[in-house]
């Protein structure tokens, strides 16, 4: 994607006092040569997918975050780093004082992103979209992209944040933060203009109609619950919502993978024979595969020079300074609660392919830099290797185990929009319950608001999903569940794990913006109660 990069508007995120909240310098082509012609557009659009990629590889990779956030997994990394990912886990500023801009990177980042993408909306009128048939068809699908990526940003920035500054279009000033309903209204409205004209074509990598119908059951199922307002503004209803997931069911363009594991390149890769002859051999399905609905694709282009192709926060969660082929080496972070080990009936084949069991599996895992291990790590995001321990993006282009990990990041699978469809209250949500449970090999349970949330995690753990369906039951009830106590293993030795509810709860669930944000704003923006 970098290759395109030339002919974007690349905002540069300084704060200041005085003025410039979003300072966004233009490099060669200038506007007066670009944002002409149809592919001019199309350049600029692969430049706003390429923000979306940066939003996650820049700061700590939102959907690990979300994962040590909830009840799901712990902070890790090693015995001797720095408290940041404990801060996080345990919402407690005391943990790491000193980590006061933790999310600094990702909120300049989103930035980015929807800088991008609002200079291309603004320019939509000058474009010469050319006489052919479809030329109107072919401005509608970019626009809805581009729509659906600002969304897509927000979404998570509101959920991260709650209240941040709304911008819908490039502009210069010290801009303070919207409401929480502004910003729901701007995100409603892009994904519904999406799903309005966006394609219904899938094309890898790209948002069209069915992605956006998805996408605005998820805002509505969220903001609905966390907020406990029945009605998103007035924007959209219940109905409304159920009927697009309904629509996406019947398009015939998704479906179910026959097995679960082959959804994940680890879980579905073992190693055959012994010695010189090992290799590794696999099941998985590939990317963009049928179950795939949206995904933010990585490869292994990334550079240290600012190229960000590839899936720079897998890194964080491989194996700390050890290799058990197939899974590689890397931070350690995102050490797996036993609880949600032990959820999961031994039938489930979820279970196997969502966690490694070290023990169960032979392995013996070295403690000495290990941080709160737990005997579990996750299965799904990982860095691979091959059996005589080389890293496995070697054989596909990659050097660097760093930045060069191309496993995409899916952010909405097809079992999400039955869970959805039937959580929302489809005539068929029986159906799409046991068809999600069948896959998993495990007996038909009655729908009810409990077994769904119940299968939520089991389906979704470590996909940056559950601590977004905790929050959206209440505050409190998140709060209750991430509330730990139990025995870790830290640098070999011993220790107790503590997460406080009243954590959770004066913080409401939100994290801690930014301190650059607030200090460069001269007290137009201000922190979120309990992060001062």
């Amino acid at each position: 994607m970098k290759n395109f990069l030339i002919y974007l508007f690349v905002g540069s995120m300084c704060l200041s006092a005085c003025s410039n909240f979003l300072d966004s310098e233009p490099i060669w082509p200038s506007d007066e040569n670009f944002y002409r012609t149809r592919q001019d557009a199309e350049m600029a659009l692969v430049g706003c997918y390429d923000g979306l990629q940066l939003i996650y590889n820049a700061g700590v990779g939102t959907p690990l975050v979300t994962e040590i956030l909830s009840d799901n997994a712990f902070g890790g990394t090693g015995n001797g780093d720095n408290y940041e990912y404990q801060m996080l886990d345990e919402f407690d500023l005391q943990r790491s004082p000193g980590h006061l801009n933790t999310f600094d990177e990702n909120w300049k980042a989103y930035y980015k992103a929807i800088y991008r993408v609002n200079t291309l909306l603004t320019k939509m009128d000058q474009i010469d979209w050319g006489t052919e048939e479809d030329a109107e068809l072919a401005r509608l699908s970019i626009e809805a992209q581009a729509r659906f990526i600002r969304a897509y940003c927000y979404f998570d920035m509101v959920r991260l944040w709650e209240r941040v500054p709304l911008l819908l279009e490039p502009q210069n000033g010290n801009i303070p933060q919207s409401s929480y309903q502004e910003i729901y209204t701007a995100v409603v409205e892009d994904l519904m203009f999406t799903a309005a004209n966006g394609m219904e074509e899938i094309s890898a990598g790209r948002a069209n109609k069915w992605v956006a119908k998805s996408f605005l059951a998820r805002v509505y199922l969220y903001y609905t619950g966390y907020y406990g307002e029945d009605i998103l503004n007035g924007k959209v209803s219940q109905q409304e919502v159920l009927n697009g997931l309904e629509e996406v069911i019947s398009s015939g363009n998704y479906n179910l993978l026959a097995d679960f594991k082959d959804l994940w390149i680890v879980a579905a890769t073992e190693v055959s024979g012994e010695g010189d002859n090992a290799k590794l051999e696999t099941t998985y399905a590939g990317k963009d595969n049928e179950e795939t609905i949206f995904a933010i694709k990585y490869n292994v282009t990334s550079d240290w020079e600012g190229n960000t192709d590839g899936n720079h926060w897998l890194v964080m969660l491989g194996m700390r300074g050890q290799n058990f082929s197939p899974y590689g080496s890397g931070w350690g972070a995102m050490t797996v609660n036993p609880q949600l080990y032990n959820l999961y009936s031994n039938e489930d084949s979820r279970k196997s392919a969502s966690i490694i069991a070290f023990k169960e599996e032979g392995l013996e895992y070295n403690t000495d830099d290990q941080r709160e291990y737990t005997g579990y790590a996750n299965k799904k995001y990982l860095p691979m290797c091959n059996p005589d321990g080389s890293d496995v993006i070697n054989d596909h282009g990659g050097s660097d185990f760093m930045i060069h990990q191309f496993q995409d990041y899916v952010a909405m699978r097809y079992s999400d929009v039955l869970l959805m469809a039937a959580e929302l209250g489809s005539t068929n949500a029986q159906t799409y319950m046991d068809q999600v449970r069948g896959r998993a090999g495990v007996a038909a349970v009655g729908v009810s608001p409990e077994s769904i949330q119940r299968e939520r995690r089991l389906e979704f753990a470590f996909e940056g999903i559950r601590y977004w369906d905790l929050l959206r039951q209440g505050v409190e009830t998140a709060a209750t569940a991430i509330d730990q106590e139990l025995t870790v293993i830290s640098g070999g030795n011993e220790e107790t794990k503590k997460i406080k509810a009243e954590n959770i709860l004066s913080k409401r669930g939100l994290q801690m913006i930014p301190q650059n944000q607030i200090t460069r704003s001269a007290g137009v923006m201000t922190q979120n109660p309990g992060w001062n």
